[in-house]
Order: structure tokens, then sequence, then C-alpha cells
């Protein structure tokens, strides 16, 4: 089967290289340079916690690849450190619970075991906690060249500075702004916040918003902890990961009020009055503290903040959405699309593709878990 995956970020060149490894003829086309866009500002975050099962098998089946690549892919095994307030406690349970159902290494810790792990954290208005210790973080943008070079491997083409123009279903295909015209048995389009534009070529809507979010980086200074967990904060809504400098990684996780912007032009500028104030909450005992610097990315989002993987018609196959998903779910977002494309059926346990159809949207049956939590909008 000739493939075109267009679009050669992370989830597109996890794509290309499960479909070479299935005996696909693949060709990857990516308007610039290779994981140069969303991939090289992801945060990272390696987890496990979601609300919706699919979501938790799929992240479940990634954590066993992050530590395969290990260290070539900046891979540490931290773990993950999630936090509610009392309204949502029995919502962390049940989700808890979920998790353990599926075989992933989650348990509830009690207030003097993050004590421990994160010695200068404010924890009293949190109800409970739950802890990943297989979970941690790694490098988007090394873990996306690997994956470029294990496709090359199996044979597939990367042709970098490529941008398409748009896509063809008579025949099925690609035209590049050159004008010159590509044919395949079927399109994977997998271009982050351009696969809106590129699926209205050939008159497909896709409710895919470009979302801007920002990073602050700050020096801890004095008495931080080494090596703490990542910390999922949902009562004050943000996140703090360790960085192999030493320094810590801030993202907003309220998403009420979003900034959607052109991916092509926006500001990479941060607010870090909002994150020295948030952080300053959370982590009072920090000794002098710095903020070092930060920037902006931009995630492809859905109305329900979960990712559009789905086959549409006889010619093209639908991987966007991602809305800050990506990173953590690339490794079974690639086997997932090969399986679809190759056996027409998920080969991950638990992984329920009706969950991630398109069409959902038009139904009205957005992808929801059974137990939401109540204080946060998106990722989870």
């Amino acid at each position: 089967m000739k493939v075109l995956v267009v679009g050669g970020g992370l989830e597109g060149l996890s794509i290309a290289y499960h479909l070479a490894d299935r005996g696909c003829e693949v060709t990857v086309l990516e308007r610039g340079e290779l994981c140069a866009c969303g991939t090289a500002k992801s945060s990272g975050v390696v987890r496990c916690h979601y609300t919706v099962r699919s979501l938790a098998a799929m992240a479940w089946y990634s954590v066993a690849e992050h530590e395969r690549f290990g260290e070539a892919v900046g891979f540490h095994r931290v773990g993950y450190l999630i936090g509610v307030g009392p309204e949502n406690e029995a919502a962390l349970r049940h989700n808890v619970a979920m998790h353990q159902e599926l075989g992933i290494d989650s348990h509830t810790i009690d207030h003097d075991g993050v004590r421990a792990l994160w010695p200068a954290a404010r924890i009293d208005d949190f109800a409970v906690f739950a802890h990943e210790r297989r979970a941690g973080y790694g490098d988007a943008y090394q873990l996306g060249m690997a994956y470029a070079q294990l496709a090359r491997r199996n044979g597939a083409a990367i042709r970098r500075h490529t941008p398409v123009a748009r896509l063809t279903t008579n025949p099925v295909g690609i035209e590049l702004v050159t004008g010159e015209q590509l044919g395949a048995d079927l399109v994977v389009l997998a271009a982050g916040p351009w696969s809106r534009e590129l699926a209205a070529t050939v008159g497909l809507e896709l409710p895919i918003q470009p979302q801007r979010e920002e990073i602050v980086l700050v020096r801890p200074g004095r008495d931080s902890p080494d090596h703490p967990p990542v910390f999922g904060d949902l009562v004050s809504l943000q996140y703090i990961k360790p960085e192999p400098s030493g320094e810590l990684l801030w993202g907003n996780a309220d998403h009420t009020d979003p900034q959607y912007a052109d991916p092509d032009h926006y500001s990479n500028g941060v607010d870090s009055e909002l994150a020295a104030e948030k952080m300053a909450h959370r982590l009072p005992g920090l000794l002098d503290p710095r903020i070092t610097g930060g920037y902006a990315g931009i995630y492809d989002v859905t109305p329900d903040f979960n990712p559009i993987i789905d086959r549409v018609g006889d010619g093209l196959f639908v991987a966007a959405g991602f809305s800050g998903h990506g990173f953590k779910l690339s490794p079974a977002v690639g086997r997932l699309v090969a399986d679809m494309v190759i056996d027409g059926a998920p080969g991950i346990p638990h992984v329920h593709l009706h969950d991630f159809r398109l069409s959902r949207f038009a139904d009205g049956a957005p992808l929801v878990g059974d137990h939401p939590y109540t204080t946060v909008r998106g990722h989870l």
C-alpha cells in the first residue's frame, strides 16, 4: 500500500514508522524542518492519568515505549503526582480504580507521602492525590527524530521543506505548492493545527482550533528537591515538571478563557506574573526562585479536547486534534493508525476507536470520561 503522511511532527513520524514497519510504501511530507513546530515546544510529560478509558490504555501502552527508548529520547522516570480538591475526590478514586483495572501502576497517596516527594509544596487545600511511579518526562523532539530514523530504516521517504497546497480525492493524493502532484492509496493527515485548512481543500470540516499555550521556566533556588515527580495541580490549575537542567517547567491548566492564534504568526512571549502567582501559592517553600525564560506554542484543540483518529472515506485518514495529549500518546497513535490501516481494528487492548471518530461532534456525543473532574476543561 502506498501512503502519504502529511506532517513531519511527532505524530506523523510515529505513524510513518509504524506503517513502514508493516510493509507500506510511505512518504512523509513536511512543510519545514522535522519536529520544528508543536513537537519542539512540547512540555514532554509522560503520564497515564486520564478519565477516558481508551486514552488511559493508550498512555499505558506508550509508557512502555518511552521506557524502551529510555535515555536515547531523554526519558526520565520521576513519577507523576496529581492532586484534587474535595469536589473531585470521588472522581479521582474512581479513575485510579479504572487505571488499576487496566494494569496501570497508579495508586492514591496521602499528604505525608506527598510531602516527602515535594517538601516545598503547600498541600492543605488538596483532598486526595494519585501517584504513578512509572511516569515522568521525556523529550518530544528526540522521540520524533528517533521515529524518523526508524521510519527511514524501514524504507520510508521523508521530504522536508515540501509544503502541501491541497489534498485530492480523484485520484487520491496531494498537490504541492510547486504544482507537483503525488498519488497514493491513502493520505494520512497529521498536520496538527494546519490539518483543518488542508482538510477543507476536499470539503471536509475538522473542528480544530489553534490554541496558544504558554510555558515558563523557573530556577527553583536553594533547597529544592532532586528529581521531584511531575505535579498536576487540579486545585489551582497548573502543572509543574522538573527539567534536566534543574529548572522547573510551569504550564497553565486553566483553559476556561482560551487564546486562539494563527499557528504561523503568534506571540512567543509569556505572562510571567501568572506563573509566579500560581507557583508562589503552590510552592511557597522554594528559597530564592527566579524565572529564567519562557515560550509559547500551539495546541490543535477539538471541542472535547480529545483527538480525531479516524478513516474518512476510502482515501483519507485523519490523526489530528491532539489538544496537548500528542507527546504522551504518540507511540500508541502510530501503532493504532497502522493497525486500522492494515487490519481494520486496534491491536492495543482496551482501546475503542469509536471514541475517536470524527462524527462524534456532529452527533453531539463528545468524548468525556465516566468520572470527569469538575474544575478542569481538557487534558484529562
